[in-house]
C-alpha cells in the first residue's frame, strides 16, 4: 500500500458491519498481541506517560493556510508579501498580534499557543499530509497509520462509547489511507452529511426520508421474521450477534444518534458557532468529546488550496474559521473540557509568503513547507504563548524549528500514548508510533515550553 493511496481505495466496511464484527473491541486483541514487545530495545524501561488529555480535536485545513495572512503576520513586509491583508490586531495576551481577519480568536489567545516555526520542507499535498498526519517520511516501505488511527488503536480497549473512537467530520481527507497497515477496522468513521442542514444525515446512523418510527417498525418486523435466530438464541454465536445488533440499533435509534442531533442545543449557541458548515462541525466535535470520543477530525469544507482567488477565498473562509474555532475553545472551557481536550489546527503546509501576482494566479499563494503556523490548545498545552519564529518575511524558520515528530510526539505524550511503542503489523514488521532520530527523523525536541 502506498502512503499516497487515496483513502477511498482498499477494503470497504459499512458502519453497521463494523459494529457487527466488533471492530472497536478488536483493538484490545491487537494491543495484547502486537504490542507485547513494547518500546524499542534502545529505550529500555520506558513507561507509559501520564495522560492529561482524554480527547483530541484536529482541525485540518487541507490545502494549507497562509501564515502571513493569519497567525504570523508581517505588516512591514509590504504588498509583495502581505497583499491585501497587511492589518494586524492585538490579542488579549500582551505582545501577541495576529491578522485582522481573526477578531474572535484575538479574544481567546489566553487559551491557545501559536507555533510559528513549523517546518518540514515538503511541498506536495499527499506527501506533506502523510508526513503531518503520521510523523513518518513518505516513500518508505510501510504505509503508517494516521494519528487518529493510532488513537483508535490505543484508546479502544478502555473506550466504552457507542460512537466509534475515530470520527471525521464530514469527509475523509483522501490524501492517503488513514488506517495504514492497521487495516480497515481503523478507518475513520466519516459522518458525511452537513451538520448545518435541517437534519444532519450521518451516514449509517440517520437515514434520508426514513423516520425513527419507521426504523423501529423495521426492527420489530425483522425480529419476528428471524425464526432461525430465535430458535438458536442461546448459542454463544447468536448471543454475540444479538449484542452487536443491539449496539448498532443503539447507535441508530438511541443515545448514539442523539450526539449528532444539534436541535438539542440552544439556537443562540448554534448562532455563536456560526450557521455555516464549519461552525456546526465545531459544535458536533464538542458534543463528541463530551461523550468521550478519543479522536475527532474536522476536515475544513472546501479546503485552503488558494493558488488563485486567494484573497477572495480568505475573505470568505477566514471569518468562518475565526468564529467556529474561537467559539469551540470558549465552549470547551465553559463545559470544563478544555483541560482534557487537545485542539490543534493547521494544514499539511503553509502558503507561499510571497504573493504570486503573475497570470494565471493573479494574486495567489503556492505550496510552502519551509515554515508555517500551527495553533494548539488544551489537554496540557499552555495558552497565551508563542513557540519559535519565522524571519521578517515569513520565508524561513528564524528560531526554534518544530518538526512533525515534535508536534505529534507532544500530542501523544499529553494523551498517554508512548511514541516509541511498537505497532502491530500484519506481517510482523517492526513499526513504531513515531520514528526515532536514529532512523533519520528530524527533531528539535518536544514542545516542553508549552506543556
Amino acid at each position: 500500500m502506498s502512503p499516497n493511496q487515496d483513502s477511498e481505495s482498499g477494503p470497504k466496511i459499512s458502519r453497521r458491519e463494523a459494529l457487527r464484527q466488533g471492530a472497536w473491541g478488536a483493538a484490545g486483541m491487537l494491543l495484547a498481541g502486537g504490542l507485547a514487545s513494547g518500546s524499542r530495545a534502545a529505550e529500555p524501561g520506558k513507561t507509559q506517560p501520564e495522560a492529561k488529555a482524554k480527547s483530541v480535536i484536529q482541525i485540518f485545513l487541507w490545502g494549507g493556510m497562509s501564515h502571513n495572512d493569519t497567525w504570523d503576520p508581517k505588516p512591514e513586509a509590504g504588498r509583495e508579501y502581505m497583499g491585501e491583508f497587511s492589518a494586524v490586531i492585538p490579542t488579549n495576551v500582551d505582545g501577541i498580534q495576529i491578522g485582522a481577519l481573526f477578531p474572535e480568536l484575538a479574544k481567546q489567545a489566553d487559551k491557545y499557543s501559536l507555533i510559528r516555526s513549523m517546518t518540514h520542507g515538503n511541498n506536495g499535498h499527499e506527501t506533506a499530509a502523510y508526513l503531518m498526519q503520521t510523523g513518518h517520511a513518505p516513500g518508505e516501505r510501510l504505509a503508517y497509520p494516521s494519528v487518529g488511527a493510532v488513537f483508535a488503536l490505543f484508546k479502544s480497549p478502555g473506550y466504552t462509547g457507542m460512537i466509534p473512537p475515530y470520527v471525521v467530520l464530514t469527509k475523509p481527507q483522501g490524501r492517503f489511507s488513514e488506517e495504514g497497515f492497521l487495516g480497515p477496522k481503523f478507518k475513520p468513521f466519516a459522518t458525511g452529511g452537513d451538520p448545518n442542514a435541517m437534519r444532519f444525515e450521518v451516514e449509517g446512523v440517520v437515514a434520508r426520508n426514513i423516520t425513527d418510527d419507521r426504523q423501529k417498525a423495521r426492527r420489530e418486523l425483522l425480529g419476528k421474521m428471524n425464526t432461525l435466530g430465535n430458535l438458536m438464541a442461546a448459542s454463544p454465536q447468536m448471543v454475540a450477534a444479538a449484542e452487536a445488533k443491539e449496539q448498532a440499533y443503539e447507535l441508530i435509534l438511541g443515545a448514539g444518534k442523539e450526539v449528532f442531533d444539534l436541535s438539542k442545543e440552544k439556537p443562540e449557541l448554534r448562532d455563536r458557532y456560526g450557521r455555516h458548515t464549519f461552525g456546526q462541525e465545531c459544535l458536533v466535535a464538542r458534543r463528541l468529546v463530551e461523550t468521550g470520543v478519543p479522536y475527532v477530525v474536522i476536515n475544513y469544507p472546501g479546503g485552503w488550496d488558494t493558488h488563485k482567488d486567494h484573497f477572495q477565498t480568505m475573505r470568505r473562509q477566514a471569518p468562518q474559521l475565526d468564529q467556529g474555532l474561537a467559539m469551540l475553545l470558549q465552549d470547551l472551557s465553559d463545559h470544563g473540557l478544555l483541560e482534557t481536550t487537545i485542539v490543534w489546527c493547521c494544514g499539511e503546509f503553509g502558503r507561499g509568503p510571497k504573493v504570486d501576482w503573475q497570470p494565471p494566479w493573479n494574486g495567489g499563494r503556492n505550496h510552502y513547507g519551509k515554515v508555517f503556523s500551527v495553533l494548539v490548545a488544551g489537554g496540557g498545552f499552555k495558552g497565551g504563548r508563542v513557540v519559535g519564529s519565522s524571519d521578517e518575511k515569513g520565508e524561513e524558520v528564524k528560531e526554534r524549528p518544530v518538526y512533525p515528530v515534535d508536534l505529534l510526539g507532544s500530542i501523544y505524550k499529553l494523551s498517554g500514548i508512548d511514541s516509541g511503542a511498537r505497532l502491530p503489523h500484519p506481517m510482523g514488521a517492526e513499526a513504531y508510533v513515531l520514528p526515532a532520530a536514529s532512523e533519520g527523523a528530524k527533531s528539535a525536541g518536544l514542545l516542553t515550553e508549552i506543556m
